[in-house]
């Protein structure tokens, strides 16, 4: 069974509270998920696979984006994401 990859590019303060829900949300799932954090202007690893972000995003497995965040999308896309992976 392969792990999910999960990335989360922060563009401003606000968007601190999708990164806690984030870690809350791999955290149910140990050793399943790697969750990498960028920091929009501290950050630049994300500009070459995904190109300027200016708004909070959510990659998971390099290809499904979600730029519009709340709980509900959050838990349900890693929801789903785990159910993908055959967990």
């Amino acid at each position: 069974m392969r792990k999910i990859t999960i990335e989360f590019i922060n563009t401003c303060p606000c968007c601190d509270a999708f990164d806690a829900i984030i870690r809350s949300e791999t955290a149910q799932h140990p050793g399943i998920i790697d969750y990498k954090l960028y920091q929009t202007g501290r950050d630049f690893d994300y500009l070459k696979k995904y190109g300027p972000i200016t708004k909070g995003t959510m990659i998971i497995d390099g290809k499904k984006k979600y730029d519009t965040l709340s709980r509900s999308i959050i838990e349900k896309a890693i929801a789903d994401a785990v159910k993908e992976s055959g967990r």
